[in-house]
């Protein structure tokens, strides 16, 4: 806000101060505020049309059957508890693949089993056709 002080007569002593206003800023400040909220207000007061999806209730389906394969150090083959020889996994888990094609095959081996034996392992679980493969 600007002051400005001005005398009547510089000769005289008992001048007497006047004090005036400036009310340009303040007009500027409103006209500026004006202008925002004359464009403001149609944004805010618009709708949107929307055509929302209808939740509908998940239903309840059992989870998936899970079955573990085990690789076991001298190269043999574990499946859900009974023993498996290398040349009859495939066919054990084709078998397996028919029965229940969303079987989750959780396939681990053991540390110190050779990665040969591990690799033939999801390799044959992917042949079979089995989606879901869970490696441990």
């Amino acid at each position: 806000m600007a002051v400005s002080a001005y005398f009547d007569s510089p000769s005289r002593n008992d001048a007497r101060a006047v004090a005036e206003i400036n009310i340009t800023p303040l007009v500027d400040v409103m006209l500026v505020l004006l202008v925002i909220f004359m464009v403001a207000a149609p944004v805010m007061t618009g709708t949107l049309n929307l055509n929302l999806p209808v939740a509908t209730p998940p239903t309840a389906e059992a989870p998936p059957p899970r079955v573990q394969l085990s690789v076991q150090v001298d190269g043999s083959y574990v499946l859900d508890g009974q023993a498996v020889a290398a040349v009859s996994l495939q066919d054990a888990l084709d078998t397996l693949a028919g029965r229940a094609p969303r079987t989750v095959l959780e396939i681990a081996a053991n540390a110190d089993a050779d990665y040969q034996g591990f690799a033939t392992a999801v390799s044959a679980a992917k042949d079979s056709g089995l989606k879901n493969i869970a490696l441990q």
